[in-house]
């Protein structure tokens, strides 16, 4: 009805569809080419897809295989050498088999590692081996220069299949079996037929000598002679007709899984659906003229994922089915608009042609006015209201009801809405933004709040539900207008960051707004800035829907972004939120970037609920409800170790020299359709914690690896992220050099151990050395200090008491003053008794000698035969310095022991054992009060603080236990290695059996 309307009232001229151009025909299609620049072969004469995803190519110059990145040729097969380089004939078997057939004749078959060759021998008929062809029931047809033949399942040689079957003798060049199971051959003379269970072939209808097949969805099956001509084939002669006739012009032919035939021709290759009997070139083409790798297209396949592949006489070509379909033109749009229509379609404004078109999603365009439309806006009625360079009109029924000018003559209709009151809003570039208020046209609305310079250009307008007005101006501003004509602004002061504003769309309360720096959601008075996963800002966002399902779509400067209805439902709970998101583009079929100033917005849905979007050059559309996918995980290889330089066979276990220390593992995943899409994820087991993303390379890299056993894994998702989660890996050990062993490392420690020990022995040398000479300079001084004070003091005071005593003896002797003398002199006599026991302890150190017998003398004198003297161990040679302090406590000790103790036996013990010095003294007298035996020490008596100070000193264990009336025990011990001058072999006691200190108490205090 509004397309009626629209011829009706707008051009009186019938509408005309405009032809695409053999330039870009193909547009449902991404093509990609190789040729021998990028390594592609040349003459591929032969495709087939192994199971694990390769794609291999027979040609003369060798058989190749490719990912779909990079091209391999291949002399070998799973580590066997091919008979030739010259291959013709291919089969992928469906059970995992690879038959390469070569040109000059024989057949290599490979499987689980292993190679078997075919020859005359082997049942195979001599000559080429033209083609190769899996059965119905598993069983292998060979077409050769020679004859039929067939490898059974399970059998080891080929049967020929001869004249007795009802076939011709000669060459066989192709077979191909119908899905009702008739199996069709094609050989010298013509094709033959039979159905299952029949033994006999039957020559089929024309009698031609015609050599390639192809079988047509509806089985139709079509024969070509070789010259450039297709024949329809028949099981027998149609009634009525007398002579057979080509119907189709081509060298070969096929049809793909979607039912559209492929016509290969001399010049490149014609696409056909639907009428196949259309006029020579009436489909679309890919020729030499338009991009095609090179002339003489001579081979075809289609992959599992559904992607074409030609080969050419020069190279390879690659056709996958775009998701995006870009309207072919007999010429580039220039900037369009667009505006969807009720009944279907969008109206397409073409300012290159000066018309308005109407674009459905087949593909047809249909003009409609003379004169493009730059802005247009849809009411929730269903009225049209469309602005071209000099009017407003809006369409209802069969006629425009209604027309009104421009505010400025000639000027370009930027944006246009129509608010809840029925007025319309009209932005001009470079006179701003209008309402039309009682026939009469309002710069702003009469609003002084909206930006009123001369460059506040609204770039896009909108109108939500609540009949709010939406404005979005240049640099980064955005007003919304009440009902009640109440402005509020948003700028970069409440958070806005969009720069130039280009896309606004409501939804319910909320809006979503889009610029040259992203995306915002405004909710609530506030604004919220939306980013995607990993970051991603969404530049350049000139369009915006929110489907039905719920989806949000937008186009921009990097093309077209689709949100999931869970995760928009998600980020408008939490815009803080890094939404997943996937994206649209040239690899999609989204050709040229999305109009980021005139005309807006560069999207729009119709009311199909199919999305079209707008480029600079182009109109693109989508149906979000039926986007085909790609539902093949991509097989994961990894295609080679390398360390140092060195490249290692990929084998389960690979074990690399010893000192390796760095690794290089290439892989790559066979998802053929959009490679450039294909992610993986790495990881290798021993030192990586989680996941890395290759971040689109093929290869990880690791250095300074240490000795050890490691597991590669890699993964990967196809461009629609399903992922091969079980992928591939392997196992790599690196042995360690001798210097990276633990028993190099124990050596070390021992070594190191040594070094210490010796350090240590070294140093306790030089500090007993340095005590040694430190103590003989102070027993040096000590003796001179003795030697001083007997020849002068002690000297002095001898003379002084011979004096006193002589003088008292000339007194009376029962004089009161000769007895004050005579105690005197007592007094002075056990003084120099004092003074002689110090100098002889200043001398102690002079020559230490033995101190078993220095003691025994020493308390003999004292105790006589009281003194009970014992001895264990071999008596051996102390240090100086605690020679001399043991010597001053044993002294100390037995001297408290004649004065005090009143002991009937003192026992003095000395033990020199191998690993402490032991001395013990121990009395039964009358023993300490509980004070003194729990202080150690005695009012006015230092002799008990005087020998601890002395132990302290030398770091020996000093211990009194007395009693009352039960005696004194004393006890010191002292490590051996802090008290004997030598202790030779004492180290190695300590490794003997039954030596050094194992099982004997620790040299200290016993309990």
């Amino acid at each position: 009805m509004l397309l009626a309307c629209m011829l009706a009232t707008s051009l009186p001229a019938a509408a005309t569809t405009a032809a695409p151009p053999a330039s870009r025909l193909l547009a449902d299609y991404a093509h990609t080419r190789w040729n021998g620049l990028q390594g592609a072969p040349r003459d591929v004469l032969k495709f087939a897809q192994t199971q694990d995803g390769w794609l291999w190519m027979a040609t003369q110059a060798g058989l190749y295989r490719f990912d779909g990145v990079a091209f391999e040729r291949m002399d070998s097969v799973q580590g066997h050498h091919l008979l030739s380089s010259n291959v013709l004939g291919l089969l992928a078997a469906s059970d995992g088999r690879f038959f390469v057939g070569y040109r000059f004749g024989g057949i290599s078959l490979f499987a689980h590692g292993a190679m078997h060759n075919f020859g005359e021998a082997e049942g195979l008929p001599t000559g080429i081996v033209m083609s190769i062809t899996e059965g119905p029931d598993g069983s292998v047809w060979a077409a050769t220069g020679g004859g039929l033949a067939v490898l059974r399942q399970g059998a080891a040689r080929f049967d020929r299949v001869g004249t007795e079957s009802g076939l011709p003798p000669g060459i066989a060049r192709q077979v191909l079996f119908s899905p009702s199971g008739r199996m069709w051959v094609s050989v010298i003379g013509g094709i033959y037929y039979r159905d299952p269970g029949q033994q006999r072939f039957t020559r089929s209808w024309p009698l031609l000598d015609l050599m390639g097949m192809a079988e047509s969805p509806d089985g139709t099956l079509w024969g070509g002679d070789g010259v450039n001509r297709y024949y329809r084939v028949y099981a027998e002669a149609p009634r009525g007709r007398a002579a057979p006739v080509a119907e189709l012009d081509g060298n070969g032919m096929f049809f793909d899984r979607s039912g559209a035939m492929w016509l290969l021709k001399s010049h490149g290759l014609e696409l056909r659906r639907g009428d196949w009997r259309a006029a020579p070139g009436a489909g679309q083409q890919l020729t030499t003229d338009n991009g095609i790798s090179g002339p003489l297209p001579q081979t075809y396949f289609e992959d599992r994922e559904g992607t074409v592949w030609i080969g050419t006489s020069t190279g390879l070509d690659r056709l996958r089915r775009n998701r995006i379909h870009t309207l072919p033109v007999a010429a580039p749009f220039d900037h369009p608009a667009m505006a969807p229509l009720a009944g279907g379609g969008m109206l397409v404004g073409d300012g290159s042609q000066n018309q308005t078109l109407h674009a459905t999603a087949q593909g047809s365009l249909t003009k409609i006015f003379g004169r493009p439309y730059s802005a247009s806006y849809t009411t929730a009625d269903g009225a049209l209201w469309m602005a071209d360079s000099t009017e407003i009109r809006r369409m209802e029924g069969n006629r425009a009801a209604w027309r009104i000018a421009l505010p400025k003559r000639d000027a370009t209709a930027q944006a246009l809405v129509v608010d809840s009151e029925g007025r319309p809003w009209i932005s001009l570039m470079r006179d701003g933004l209008h309402r039309l208020e009682g026939g009469a046209w309002q710069r702003n609305g009469g609003l002084a709040a909206l930006p009123a310079q001369r460059d506040a250009l609204a770039m896009t307008l909108a109108v939500d539900d609540g009949g709010n007005v939406w404005a979005g101006y240049l640099r980064n501003r955005i007003a919304r207008i009440d009902r009640r004509d109440h402005v509020r602004l948003f700028t970069d002061a409440d958070g806005l960051e969009l720069g130039n504003v280009q896309a606004l769309r409501p939804d319910g309360p909320r809006l979503w707004a889009g610029g040259e720096f992203g995306l915002a959601l405004l909710d609530a008075g506030k604004v919220f800035h939306i980013a995607g996963k990993g970051g991603n800002a969404f530049r350049g966002i000139s369009g915006i829907v929110r489907t039905g399902a719920g989806e949000l779509w937008l186009h921009g400067a990097d093309g077209a972004i689709r949100i999931a209805a869970a995760d928009v439902a998600r980020v408008l709970k939490d815009p803080s939120w890094q939404v997943p998101f996937e994206r649209f583009d040239g690899l999609d079929g989204l050709l040229g970037s999305a109009e980021q100033v005139h005309p807006l917005p560069s999207l729009a849905q119709d009311s199909g609920g199919r999305l079209w979007f707008a480029t600079v050059s182009d109109i693109a559309t989508i149906d979000p409800a039926a986007i085909p996918r790609n539902g093949h995980a991509p097989p994961v290889q990894i295609r080679a170790v390398q360390s140092n330089g060195r490249n290692y066979p990929v084998l389960p276990g690979v074990v690399l020299p010893r000192g390796s220390s760095d690794l290089q593992l290439a892989f790559t995943a066979l998802s053929l359709a959009m490679p450039e899409r294909v992610r993986f994820r790495y990881r290798l087991q021993g030192v990586d914690r989680d996941w890395q993303d290759a971040d689109g390379r093929r290869s990880a890299f690791y250095t300074n690896l240490p000795p050890g056993s490691y597991r590669f894994d890699v993964s990967a998702a196809n461009e629609d992220g399903v992922w091969n989660n079980e992928g591939a890996s392997v196992h790599i050990t690196i042995p360690p050099l001798f210097t990276q062993t633990p028993w190099f490392v124990a050596l070390l420690a021992m070594a190191g151990a040594l070094l210490l020990w010796g350090m240590y022995v070294l140093r306790v040398r030089h500090l007993t050395a340095r005590m040694h000479d430190r103590l003989q300079v102070r027993l040096r001084e000590r003796a001179r200090i003795a030697r001083g004070l007997h020849d002068t003091l002690l000297q002095s005071v001898q003379s002084l008491i011979m004096f006193f005593d002589r003088q008292a003896q000339a007194l009376p002797c029962d004089m009161q003053e000769r007895k004050k003398i005579e105690q005197t002199l007592e007094l002075a006599d056990q003084l120099m008794i004092e003074g002689r026991d110090y100098i002889m302890e200043l001398r102690s150190g002079d020559a230490p000698g033995d101190l078993v017998s220095v003691l025994t003398d020493y308390g003999s004198v004292l105790l006589h035969e009281r003194l009970h003297t014992s001895v264990q161990g071999h008596p051996r040679a102390l240090q100086p310095h605690v020679h001399s302090e043991v010597h001053a406590i044993a002294r100390e000790a037995l001297f408290n022991a004649a004065r005090h103790a009143q002991a009937a036996r003192v026992e003095l013990a000395l033990e020199y054992g191998p690993d402490c010095f032991t001395l013990h003294i121990q009395d039964n007298g009358c023993g300490l009060a509980r004070d003194v035996a729990r202080t150690h020490s005695r009012p006015g008596h230092f002799g008990l603080v005087g020998m601890r100070e002395r132990a302290t000193a030398i770091g020996a264990a000093f211990t009194v236990n007395s009693m009352p009336d039960q005696g004194t025990a004393i006890r010191l011990s002292l490590d051996a290695r802090l008290a004997y001058v030598e202790r030779r072999g004492a180290w190695l006691a300590r490794f003997l059996p039954g030596r050094g200190r194992a099982g004997a108490a620790p040299c200290g205090i016993e309990e």
